[in-house]
């Protein structure tokens, strides 16, 4: 490893040659998969450039939705040094060490009837520790102070119209600059599981405005395609920072998207079961929410899709990785079982995929296969996607005027 050193903001695109994206899913406790694979990922660059190296310092936004949401902000947020707040290492610790307090389980025949008679009366959780722990780690940090640009999808019920916080609108609109405490804590409110969260902001001229907001799942539980679609609005506008890159140069992306699984070929789910269902079993079946499951899973699957025909049109596939587990099953398809065992168990699922080949969707099947050409897995993917982060950083230092001098 390289001697440790300090670093300046990531300089603008215009400096150098590419657009770099990081996307990651929501999905609850599985949000720890992820958390898995970005831990690798800061290690092969701290192996390039030094050990104080950490995500946001290279890439240009980082978007999440839901427990994607709260990865992001931990990545984004500054501490008193306006250094990253967390390490990927110490995320995926903060999920071990929180998540069991978050999703306190009912175990048994008990825990099955808690679990109908809380689907009942209102969420199966209140969501206090969340939002206790949330605001004791992020505390005052507003959207505005992010280290690197973000994006986090959210849905306000009252407009029934997606809202979503985005750096790159806080020019435009003041009253996007929410604490990251209720970002988070909106982006995470999964219907039936968690309660929706309402707060206020206030801008410079006193005008209050008022979000009533649910889980970001419903409109984009993978907010990949989003957050080159905000990317896309600076170019089309005449933001600076992305001359001369062209609205439609979609070949100067580079996009890491990060799932958190899903259940393999044969799911808990089926027509025979679902033909059955009302309301209530939409709302309630197998231990789980199949309404949820089934927009959320829908929701990062057309993504994927779509962002796979445009870097396929455009010859550079190799600009565009997408890791993702399709073969959960049991407790580790849940979103809430937060059990130490499922736990453990999410974190080796992650380390596993690591070793797994990389794999791409077929256009014609809509099934993700690993790619036949070329037998590379994950891990070696990463590293080579840390190289191309780590040269990127270095050429726009090299080329822009801004650069602060290390021992400045």
């Amino acid at each position: 490893m390289q001697v440790s050193k300090s670093f300046n903001k990531i300089q603008a695109p215009t400096y150098g040659n590419s657009i770099t994206v990081l996307s990651i899913d929501g999905g609850g406790i599985r949000g720890l998969i992820p958390a898995v694979i970005l831990s690798f990922l800061e290690a092969e660059l701290q192996k390039l450039d030094g050990e104080d190296a950490r995500l946001a310092d290279y890439f240009d936004v980082i978007a999440g939705t839901s427990t994607g949401g709260l990865i992001t902000a931990m990545l984004t947020a500054p501490d008193e040094d306006n250094r990253p707040l967390f390490s990927a290492k110490e995320i995926r610790d903060f999920y071990l060490e929180h998540c069991p307090k978050i999703f306190p389980q009912s175990r048994g025949i008990w825990g099955r009837i808690i679990n109908i008679f809380r689907a009942f009366m209102g969420p199966r959780y209140s969501g206090k520790y969340l939002h206790q722990i949330i605001r004791e780690k992020l505390g005052n940090t507003r959207l505005r102070q992010a280290i690197t640009n973000v994006v986090i999808p959210t849905f306000d019920i009252r407009h029934l119209q997606p809202t979503i916080f985005s750096s790159y609108e806080l020019k435009n609109n003041e009253s996007l600059d929410a604490l990251f405490s209720d970002i988070c804590i909106a982006t995470s409110a999964a219907p039936t599981y968690l309660p929706a969260h309402q707060f206020q902001t206030q801008d410079k001229q006193g005008s209050v405005r008022d979000f009533h907001l649910i889980d970001g799942g419903v409109a984009a539980n993978n907010p990949a395609l989003l957050a080159m679609g905000e990317v896309t609005k600076e170019i089309f506008t005449g933001n600076p920072d992305f001359f001369p890159i062209k609205p439609m140069d979609y070949g100067r992306f580079v996009v890491l998207s990060l799932g958190t699984g899903s259940p393999g070929a044969e799911s808990k789910y089926n027509a025979e079961m679902a033909k059955h269902w009302g309301v209530f079993g939409w709302l309630l079946s197998s231990g789980s929410t199949p309404l949820v499951d089934v927009f959320m899973q829908s929701s990062s699957d057309m993504v994927d899709i779509n962002i796979a025909v445009v870097f396929q049109a455009l010859h550079s596939e190799s600009n565009y990785l997408r890791i993702a587990d399709d073969t959960l099953s049991g407790e580790a398809s849940s979103v809430d079982i937060a059990t130490k065992e499922n736990l453990e168990n999410l974190v080796k699922i992650g380390e596993k995929l690591l070793k797994k080949p990389v794999s791409r969707v077929n256009l014609r099947t809509g099934i993700c296969e690993p790619i036949s050409n070329q037998e590379i897995t994950n891990e070696e993917a990463l590293r080579r996607v840390a190289r191309v982060l780590s040269d990127e950083r270095a050429l726009r230092e090299l080329r822009s005027p801004h650069t602060k001098p290390k021992n400045a």
